[in-house]
């Protein structure tokens, strides 16, 4: 019997990917663990490896091919004693008798499943638990076939409810909360509104009305890489609904840089192929996500994110740090940073960038966390504004350390200076709230021997 090897979901949102290379050919005989393929996301590059034994009888979809849907027929593997055309030729009638299977279905989004295979994606939940709706607005909402039944039954909107399962997925007892509260009943009149409000919106400019603005054969057109697109989507999404608001102070550092230098020459030396080199070499930017963390372990209550229906109050400080890499940006995440040691962040965040920059990243070391640290001081930046990052309610924003003239006790005096400008969501930071994050972070910083203890 044939093996229909399929696109793997490597994420929750995932809908198409790009097939980067096979690293099998026809006629090769595969084992279960071994891998067959790299996969592009808009995010990293994964493995894909098999979970049956058998012979590729067939590569369907070629390597370099961008926009492969999640799901697809990708490759078939023969069975020992199959013959491969056969193989070839069971699998593919399947694949069409099972497309053809499903059309109907398409017209039921509620009754659809989150495409996600387990077997060749082992980062992603069981299909049985990662069902999802479409809401309407077009995004998937995840729940149990028993929350989406219960939610049926009492004609309750799906996404407006609050998921507290596993990556927010939508369980029993939401459902039950939400029928409760009534916060969640279905509005038979939302598509008529949505479509007003879709019509009375402002506009982006089409791309023909933009060309037209320019001379012909004075530009030439670059299209948009998947990760380009999702950055675009993403960022419209966060300043169209979430209200930004923002506040920024200076912080001297000449304190940190000193206790920089002093924990920088006394790392000890490990041995390596090239030799020996430091056990770890600290940042500034290291420094600042410790800060920015135990500001968040001491301010808890700014340490949330938004949801409709409650605040999500986390109990860690998950921190992530943009790290520009070609074509876009990608935010890795430093999980419980405010536990962790100065070297500790600082070799963690040296991998996690490293591997950013090749897209080697694992889907759960970029998806979540629940602020981040953007740092433009290494380009000259004085201050900036950055955008929040959903479903994060902070972003602090990082500027240049440089000399600036401060009064102290009446007198005027040389210090080094870092601007930080902290974007809130206001949702869920109020403004006072915010400013007490910011001024733990500034005591933090400019009293850098907390971080040691």
């Amino acid at each position: 019997m044939p093996i229909q090897v399929t696109m793997p979901a490597l994420s929750p949102t995932m809908e198409e990917g790009n097939l980067a290379k096979w690293m099998v050919k026809e006629g090769d005989s595969v084992a279960p663990g071994d891998v067959i393929a790299e996969i592009e996301t808009d995010k990293a590059t994964m493995e894909v490896e098999a979970v049956d034994e058998g012979t590729v009888a067939k590569i369907v979809v070629p390597e370099g091919t961008e926009g492969v849907k999640v799901n697809a027929l990708i490759a078939v593997l023969a069975e020992e004693g199959e013959d491969a055309a056969d193989a070839v030729k069971a699998a593919e009638g399947g694949a069409s008798a099972k497309a053809g299977a499903k059309a109907p279905e398409a017209e039921k989004p509620a009754e659809a499943e989150a495409p996600a295979q387990k077997a060749e994606a082992p980062a992603q939940a069981k299909p049985a638990e990662a069902k999802s709706a479409s809401s309407g607005n077009g995004e998937r909402v995840f729940a149990s076939p028993l929350a989406r039944r219960l939610a049926k039954e009492a004609g309750l909107d799906l996404s407006a409810i609050a998921g507290s399962g596993p990556k927010g997925r939508i369980v029993k007892a939401d459902v039950e909360a939400a029928g409760k509260d009534g916060g969640a009943k279905a509005a038979v009149a939302a598509p008529a509104e949505a479509a007003s409000a879709a019509a009375s919106a402002p506009q982006a400019m089409s791309d023909d009305q933009v060309l037209k603005l320019f001379e012909e054969g004075s530009y030439e057109l670059i299209p948009h890489d998947s990760m380009r697109k999702t950055i675009a989507r993403r960022l419209v999404e966060a300043k169209s609904t979430i209200p930004h608001f923002y506040l920024t102070l200076d912080c001297e550092i000449d304190a940190l840089l000193a206790l920089r230098k002093q924990l920088n020459d006394a790392a000890p030396k490990v041995k390596t192929g090239d030799g020996e080199k430091p056990a770890y070499k600290l940042s500034v930017n290291d420094m600042v996500i410790k800060a920015h963390a135990k500001a968040l372990a001491m301010v808890p209550d700014a340490n949330v994110s938004w949801t409709e229906n409650a605040m999500v109050k986390h109990k860690n400080a998950d921190v992530g740090v943009a790290v520009s890499i070609p074509g876009g940006l990608i935010t890795p995440i430093v999980r419980r940073a405010d536990e962790k040691t100065l070297s500790a962040i600082s070799n963690e965040m040296k991998d996690l960038a490293a591997r950013a920059r090749s897209r080697k990243l694992k889907t759960e070391e970029f998806q979540g966390g629940n602020t981040a640290v953007s740092n433009l001081g290494m380009f000259g930046i004085k201050d900036f504004a950055a955008v929040i990052n959903p479903p994060h309610a902070t972003i602090l924003a990082v500027g240049a350390g440089e000399q600036r003239a401060v009064v102290k006790d009446g007198e005027v005096k040389v210090a080094t200076v870092m601007s930080v400008t902290l974007s809130t969501d206001h949702r869920a930071v109020d403004g006072a709230l915010g400013a007490e994050l910011l001024a733990a972070f500034k005591q933090v910083i400019e009293n850098p021997m907390a971080m040691l203890v």
